[in-house]
């Protein structure tokens, strides 16, 4: 089994945020390393449902998700990691909040689609993997999906109304 290491999160405006990432050899042993180690960040980033390579300064299409802590969702597919990622289909466009580690004093009304088909390659393996979700696990996935394609939340957010500063809690 690997172990994965705890990774810096970089914040917009870094350069690598705003690039497409590189699609990947999901057989690659730093690939496989990469996939640990984002998933070793998520876990100890409170709150944190997904986190995509071009976030901790890798500009490749590698992201994991997990949503299954989240009060939102409805269909949890537990601990996953893509590469390579595409949408297949989508429907049923909704706006809802969206924040992100790289964007950490704003949240966003994001219009996504709630019904999603999306394709990957899992890492080691390199086996196909379709996962067909809604709700707020397809929106994790749209959201690093958009990482790796070298979009922000605040690249999909209609107008600075939209844009609201984070709440905090004590």
């Amino acid at each position: 089994m690997i172990v994965g290491k705890v990774l810096e999160v970089v914040r917009a405006p870094a350069q690598v945020l705003s690039k497409p990432g590189a699609v990947v050899d999901p057989t690659d042993p730093e690939i496989v390393q990469l996939a640990a180690d984002l998933v070793a960040t998520m876990r100890v980033s409170p709150g944190c449902v997904g986190l995509a390579a071009p976030q901790v300064g890798v500009s490749v299409k590698v992201f994991c998700v997990d949503v299954s802590e989240h009060p939102k969702a409805r269909t949890k597919h537990g601990t996953f990691v893509l590469c390579n990622a595409e949408v297949v289909s989508a429907s049923r466009n909704e706006k809802a909040r969206e924040g992100c580690m790289s964007v950490p004093d704003l949240t966003g009304d994001v219009k996504r689609a709630s019904r999603l088909v999306v394709r990957g390659q899992e890492p080691g393996t390199g086996a196909e993997v379709v996962i067909e979700t809604d709700a707020f696990e397809a929106r994790a996935l749209q959201h690093e999906i958009d990482h790796c394609d070298g979009l922000l939340f605040l690249d999909r957010v209609a107008d600075a109304h939209a844009l609201h500063a984070r709440k905090t809690y004590l």
